[in-house]
């Protein structure tokens, strides 16, 4: 198997070296910058598996390139920040990033996200190769859905949301499953995050994200997909 290549983008180069060890030890290949521009030169240069940006960085922020990085690309995204608030979290979760961390962190937490994360992008060959409901086709051998025949961009977060409710259609999933189920045990945030996805997924899927026909609220509850 191929070694998984991250970017790590942060201004603090104690952090940098902490991410780097952590990260190295486990087997990656990690390449560091200290601001946005050069992430957004290695992100062109090395094409990594997943990206770690912190959130306040000189000049453009990480917000910002993860903004900017979503509008051609569906790579992984985690966010650092040493602020904890929600706002600054669902910011996070509403520019593109998959995952949320917050400073002062463990190195072993944030290596169970990395590899979460990709655990889950690599998992398609293991999912039945086309799952199809009414207009919404999710095709896990190319890693790619389309709704009505037109190529839908889902960042991993919200392909592997839409992969677990997929594989039962009509089944309701609370929050905290879907959180259980895509971040294992240490899922980003609170339950929140996941009505941030939902709602970033319907303005992707639906014709009409406030009235949708195929990713629907169970109030009070959670999340299904429709069956047919």
């Amino acid at each position: 198997m191929p070694v998984q290549r991250i970017v790590a983008v942060d201004d603090e180069e104690s952090i940098l070296k902490i991410v780097r060890y952590a990260l190295e030890q486990e087997g990656f290949e990690v390449h560091t910058a200290g601001d946005a521009a050069g992430g957004a030169f290695l992100f062109g240069e090395v094409r990594p598996d997943l990206l770690i940006l912190d959130v306040m960085l000189p000049g453009k922020s990480g917000l910002d390139l993860a903004r900017d990085i979503r509008r051609t690309s569906n790579v992984p995204i985690i966010m650092l920040s040493a602020r904890g608030d929600e706002v600054d979290r669902i910011l996070g979760l509403e520019f593109g990033a998959d995952d949320y961390v917050t400073k002062p962190f463990s190195p072993r937490e944030l290596v169970s996200r990395v590899r979460a994360i990709l655990r889950r992008t690599s998992q398609g060959a293991s999912e039945r190769p086309r799952m199809v409901l009414g207009d919404l086709v999710i095709d896990s051998e190319s890693h790619q859905v389309f709704m009505r025949g037109e190529p839908v961009h889902l960042t991993t977060s919200e392909y592997g949301f839409l992969q677990l409710l997929a594989r039962h259609p009509g089944k309701a999933f609370s929050r905290a499953e879907i959180l259980r189920a895509l971040w294992d045990e240490s899922p980003v945030g609170n339950e929140r995050a996941i009505d941030v996805h939902a709602h970033n997924m319907r303005e992707k899927l639906e014709v009409n994200p406030k009235s949708p026909e195929y990713l629907l609220t169970v109030r009070g509850f959670g999340y299904r997909l429709r069956e047919e």
